[in-house]
């Protein structure tokens, strides 16, 4: 993907290298939303990263990943740009509806950092946190991408901060809340429905970022491929296999592999926001 050198968000809160304080948060911590309803309630997502109810996939948590200073710089580059382009995409789409966009805020940090919905840490990979209309990421979760689900390159990391973009768009336009008020009083496995819907909403925005970056003639050869690598890489049936050799359908949170890479690509094919409403698919 072309994006070196072009336009980069300022949007953006750089707090890599800086000691996290634990406590004073909103909430009971990331991993303790996620064991109630997938961080469903407070509209967390993981990218399908870590366990979810019922057994859920999961990334083996272990010592902070290492990443090189100049890579580094290099995906903070990327980050930066990959926002800019989302507050774009974002931007137009309010205003022809006579709305102002409010752009997200990206921190990035290392390790663990505060959030407005509790303590986050990077063995849960990116995440949204709606309370403060913050988008979290780890650089060192490029690595984790290569080495423990088999997605690289710059258009997959880019997939995945344009999904979370997704999630803030969510929460903006009053779908978070009322998912949340829908998941009160089901069953789990039919909140875990709930879940995997908002998640695959997601990925179609995502893929609206995705046409916009191809109208502009900035993906190069084979950069598809990357995201939909990616977007397979993170399906519920290829991780619950991938960790513990079997899969529980009904504790899919974020969708098969199957159905996250179709859903990212109708929002690429169409750029159409309208095209995304997974609720009123079956």
């Amino acid at each position: 993907m072309r994006w070196e050198g072009r336009e980069q968000s300022s949007n953006i809160e750089d707090r890599r290298g800086q000691s996290p304080r634990r406590g004073g948060g909103k909430g009971p911590g990331i991993i303790g939303i996620i064991v109630l309803l997938v961080g469903a309630y407070y509209g967390i997502d993981l990218s399908g990263i870590v366990g979810g109810v019922g057994g859920g996939a999961a990334i083996q948590s272990g010592p902070q990943t290492q990443i090189d200073s100049k890579l580094e710089s290099q995906l903070k580059e990327l980050s930066g740009v990959v926002l800019r382009d989302t507050e774009k995409v974002w931007s137009a789409y309010f205003q022809k509806h006579n709305a102002r966009y409010e752009p997200t805020v990206m921190r990035l940090y290392t390790g663990g950092t505060q959030t407005g919905c509790g303590y986050g840490q990077a063995a849960a990979g990116p995440f949204y946190c709606p309370a403060d209309k913050k988008v979290y990421l780890d650089l060192s979760f490029y690595e984790d991408m290569r080495h423990k689900l088999g997605a690289e390159g710059d258009t997959a990391f880019a997939y995945v901060i344009a999904h979370e973009v997704g999630h803030h768009i969510q929460n903006l336009t009053g779908i978070l809340p009322q998912v949340s008020q829908m998941q009160q009083g089901v069953s789990k496995a039919k909140a875990n429905e709930l879940s995997v819907k908002l998640e695959l909403q997601a990925d179609c925005y995502a893929g609206i970022w995705g046409n916009y970056i191809a109208a502009q003639g900035f993906f190069d050869e084979n950069d598809l491929q990357e995201a939909f690598n990616a977007a397979e890489a993170v399906g519920d049936d290829r991780l619950q296999k991938q960790n513990q050799g079997y899969v529980v359908p009904d504790s899919f949170t974020h969708g098969t592999s199957e159905q996250r890479l179709a859903w990212f690509k109708r929002g690429l094919q169409s750029g159409d926001p309208a095209q995304c409403n997974t609720f009123a698919s079956n």
